[in-house]
């Protein structure tokens, strides 16, 4: 499989649908769908222009079956997404015809594209870097604006720019200090050791503005782990069923009659909660509810928020009091709910036993409390909604990891430079930085991780 290889595959999702699109791209795109397609200008692709859009039909030149009609799209490199030739073939929707055009495709010469392929011909052809490569399929994934937003600027170069000019801080200060151990006798202006010195320093501390954007953009692109929790028939399955606005969960009034786990992804103030509705936290003997409850300790360990219920209309439990003491340090919001009915609650005792964590009082059967709730999870997290002027922000671990790596190493440089020692021991700290942060934009990237990023991506893009 070569990079030379004219590539095709199918770009929209198999199924019934109202188009279908087959991508293919290469030196020979043209050729090839030309060998298929009968237009209605009688004319032959290559002598149509660039970026346009032609009616005709796909049909099988060897038995002389019309596949479909079709609208075939013609770009020329470099003006496409690849940098290379590019022919879509806009089929009508549905598995057969997208199909059999494909296999006409690849049977007049085309290889199948291996997944993101074609993103990675956009990277290796120069019209895009790594950083904008993966932002392709952060803005496929966003799961609100906010995340859209952030990949979108990904996609438009707002991290590249920042890294970028970082390493141009760097290289700068690289070439006087090679410059000066290569040509000592040269007349050449001299950076001091001081000036060197501010300018590491001024790195690390864009550095740290990027990293210090690493957690928000985790939960943007990751969403937040939370889980509703409680003991049997306290409200958390009718909590879930108001926060999505719909019935997901089964709400009876049968203690234990969520078993299994449910999950599902909320839009909350601009920030996404993987929200998960657990079994209700109980010593039984039943043995499906015993494995629910056990799945949801589970949960309840990895999430990065809690959401307890607990009921107005009863007294404290042992239950209530054993999952409050489990709690300990994680973030939590503590949930007084059926607040429409008499009160049993002892409320002051439950404030006293979460320290600091907020309490709400709320009922769901009268959709009350709901709008602060969601206040609150803004601002324990983002203190408001999540909103931001500077979109650029570090969503992806790999970028985060080669951060802080060059941290390590401009730090090292700082120490050696206040050790006193030669320019040549600090070059080698800040030359391993300058190809750190080289790894986002896939400047000084090594080619199995290349590949592996490009792995992730679907078939088509």
């Amino acid at each position: 499989m070569g990079e030379d290889d004219t590539i095709a595959a199918i770009s929209t999702p198999l199924g019934e649908g109202g188009i279908g699109i087959v991508r293919v791209s290469g030196k020979d795109a043209l050729q090839i769908a030309d060998k298929i397609f009968v237009g209605s200008r009688k004319k032959s692709l290559e002598e149509l222009p660039s970026h346009s859009l032609n009616y005709g039909r796909i049909i099988d030149p060897d038995s002389g079956q019309v596949i479909d009609e079709v609208l075939l799209s013609i770009m020329r490199a470099p003006r496409t997404y690849t940098r290379e030739d590019i022919v879509e073939i806009n089929c009508h929707g549905g598995i057969v015809p997208t199909k059999r055009v494909l296999e006409l495709v690849l049977e007049k010469g085309a290889r199948l594209a291996e997944p993101g392929e074609f993103t990675k011909r956009a990277f290796l052809n120069g019209r895009i870097d790594l950083s904008q490569a993966e932002a392709v399929m952060d803005l496929i994934r966003a799961q609100t604006d906010m995340g859209l937003a952030v990949a979108v600027n990904q996609l438009e170069g707002g991290l590249s720019k920042r890294v970028n000019s970082i390493r141009d801080i760097l290289l700068e200060v690289l070439a006087h200090i090679e410059a000066s151990i290569d040509f000592p006798e040269e007349d050449i202006e001299e950076m001091s050791i001081e000036e060197i010195k501010t300018r590491i320093v001024n790195a690390v501390k864009e550095i740290d503005k990027l990293l210090d954007t690493a957690n928000t953009g985790k939960i943007i692109k990751e969403g937040l782990k939370t889980v509703i929790i409680g003991k049997p028939n306290v409200g958390k399955s009718s909590l879930l069923n108001a926060l999505l606005q719909e019935k997901r969960a089964i709400v009876t009034d049968i203690p234990g009659t969520t078993r299994d786990i449910i999950e599902e992804v909320i839009n909350i103030k601009g920030i996404p909660l993987k929200i998960v509705d657990t079994a209700g936290i109980r010593e039984t003997e039943d043995i499906v509810e015993k494995i629910g409850v056990e799945r949801s300790r589970e949960f309840f360990a990895k999430a990065d928020l809690v959401l307890l219920v607990l009921d107005a209309a009863d007294e404290l439990t042992k239950e209530d009091i054993m999952i409050m003491e489990l709690i300990g340090e994680k973030k939590a919001i503590i949930l007084i709910n059926k607040t429409d009915l008499p009160q049993k609650l002892d409320e002051e005792r439950v404030m006293n036993m979460v320290g600091d964590k907020p309490v709400l009082k709320i009922s769901v059967k009268e959709n009350l409390g709901i709008e602060d709730l969601k206040d609150t999870i803004a601002q324990i997290f983002f203190k408001g909604e999540l909103k931001s002027r500077d979109n650029t922000m570090i969503t992806n671990i790999r970028h985060r990891d080669a951060l802080k790596k060059a941290k390590e190493n401009l730090v090292d440089a700082i120490k050696t430079i206040d050790a006193g020692m030669p320019l040549d021991c600090m070059s080698i700290d800040i030359k391993e930085a300058w190809n750190r942060i080289g790894e986002i934009t896939g400047e000084t990237v090594k080619e199995d991780i290349l590949n592996e990023i490009f792995r992730r991506f679907c078939i088509g893009k």
